[in-house]
């Protein structure tokens, strides 16, 4: 059947505006991207993250600084040697009673002088006179001395000195110590890789929802020319009087809708673009070079899963180390019950050359603080952690298995889409030749060009599920890492 074409100007005008406006929103997403547009795959992007982003940076600095923490006490418990330097001057007044003094002196000069006197062998009408006179002369002499002394003491003295200080015994409380900056240094490489695992997991959600938005676009767009082309078709059948203006109305109708869903498809398309840049610290990244996918086969066995998480889960990890120094911790509070032993010693470096050593020994009656209750609580944190973990394996194990499920559903469905879309081609094309036969309306045409288009859409977003649900997996299982391995697996369905 040779059909002709009569446009009138009017409808000329209309078309070259429709054409006008699908050439507008080309024009929009080609000067919304940056002058020097970029492409990058998923794997590409995941190594900028965890090299640029500044979580990453954050992190390996926390990690440094536990590492140079734990280094730092590896000499605790060694002696303490330290170089003192004592810069003093004093001033001492003393009042010192000189009775006894006087008394003794007076006793020593006269026993002195009695003795000389009996050595001479005089005779005693000589010598007692003598020694009553001597001993007369000592005792006025010694009388002239005062009773007290007033005495004054005035000096300035730099005394450098070595001393050392060690440790001998303290209950276990360097032990306990050493123990906790060793575990802390490992739990900061632990939340390093969680760390890295988010900033995976985050990468997934931004990267695949910016290709399911561009996805959805392209959707939107080819419905939207399709349902242009129908438009131009029924404007010609309503020239030719096989459809009504009705008919062709409905056909506007539905162009209009179409042209307002590639609307917002390119926005959101254009937000998608922005958060992925932003997240990558990047400006030009336009292109996405690794598409939505799912992978035909299931490579995981669910009871495998189950099983090994607690040896791969940088959470559960970091957990069970949270146990072990809420157990360190109640050492440390148990040794504030324990005596503690020191050797310590001192020297002079003066010209005295003065040294001291020695052992002490210090045991606390009393302080104010209640070192059992203290005990007692740092072990009710210990057994609080434990049931935490307990906890969380539960949770954990509930997100292996959901997304487990949901990753296997997001399969099954993607087999099913595939021979839906292969249907509802064929159904369009029916429903199109239908209408030119005038056996066909303009709504099951229309309907039919949706009905693919949803379908399309269905298979994008049923293909977003799939990765997420496999994200979702892997970073609660603690492999993923594994991520990139699934995009290039054999036997892989590609949207694109």
């Amino acid at each position: 059947m040779l059909l002709r074409l009569h446009a009138q100007p009017k409808k000329i005008a209309l078309l070259i505006q429709q054409n006008f406006r699908v050439g507008l929103y080309t024009a929009s997403l080609l000067f919304a991207c940056p002058a020097f547009a970029e492409s990058i795959s998923y794997a590409q992007a995941e190594q900028s993250i965890l090299k640029d982003s500044y979580s990453t940076q954050a992190n390996q600095a926390l990690q440094q600084s536990a590492q140079l923490q734990a280094e730092a006490i590896k000499g605790l418990g060694l002696p303490r040697v330290d170089l003192n330097v004592r810069a003093y001057a004093f001033h001492n007044e003393v009042d010192l009673p000189l009775d006894s003094f006087k008394n003794n002196l007076e006793q020593t000069l006269s026993q002195g002088i009695n003795d000389r006197i009996n050595q001479e062998n005089l005779p005693s009408t000589i010598s007692d006179p003598l020694k009553q006179g001597l001993n007369q002369t000592i005792h006025s002499g010694i009388g002239l001395f005062p009773d007290s002394a007033n005495v004054i003491l005035e000096d300035q003295v730099i005394r450098p000195t070595v001393s050392m200080l060690m440790p001998l015994y303290t209950g276990g409380l360097t032990s306990s110590t050493k123990e906790i900056a060793h575990l802390r240094a490992q739990r900061s490489q632990l939340n390093t890789k969680q760390q890295q695992d988010v900033q995976r997991f985050e990468l997934i959600q931004a990267y695949f929802n910016a290709q399911l938005q561009k996805q959805l676009l392209a959707s939107s767009q080819s419905n939207f020319n399709a349902m242009q082309t129908h438009y131009s078709n029924a404007l010609k059948l309503e020239h030719q009087g096989f459809i009504s203006k009705g008919q062709r109305m409905q056909f506007e109708v539905a162009k209009n809708n179409a042209e307002r869903n590639v609307q917002n498809a390119t926005a959101n398309f254009r937000s998608s673009l922005f958060q992925l840049n932003n997240l990558l610290q990047r400006s030009q990244i336009t292109e996405l070079s690794t598409p939505l996918f799912v992978n035909s086969s299931q490579n995981q066995n669910l009871n495998a899963l189950l099983k090994s998480y607690p040896e791969q889960s940088a959470l559960i990890q970091k957990m069970q180390m949270d146990t072990q120094l809420a157990n360190a911790n109640v050492k440390v509070q148990s040794a504030a019950k324990k005596p503690n032993l020191f050797a310590f010693g001192e020297y002079s470096l003066d010209e005295k050359q003065n040294w001291i050593v020695g052992v002490a020994a210090r045991y606390n009656l009393f302080s104010g603080v209640n070192n059992n209750k203290n005990v007692q609580a740092a072990e009710l944190q210990r057994y609080a952690s434990e049931l935490m973990t307990e906890r969380t394996k539960q949770e954990v194990e509930n997100i292996i298995y959901s997304s487990y499920n949901e990753m296997t559903s997001a399969q099954q469905s993607h087999q099913l889409l595939q021979q839906n879309v292969q249907a509802a081609q064929e159904n369009l094309r029916i429903q199109t030749l239908s209408l030119k036969e005038d056996m066909g309306t303009a709504t099951q045409v229309i309907d039919a060009q949706n009905s693919l288009n949803a379908l399309k859409s269905e298979m994008a977003l049923n293909a977003y599920k799939y990765v997420m649900s496999l994200a979702t997996l892997l970073q609660s299982h603690g492999s993923i890492e594994q991520f990139q391995n699934y995009v290039s697996q054999s036997n892989t369905s590609y949207i694109r």
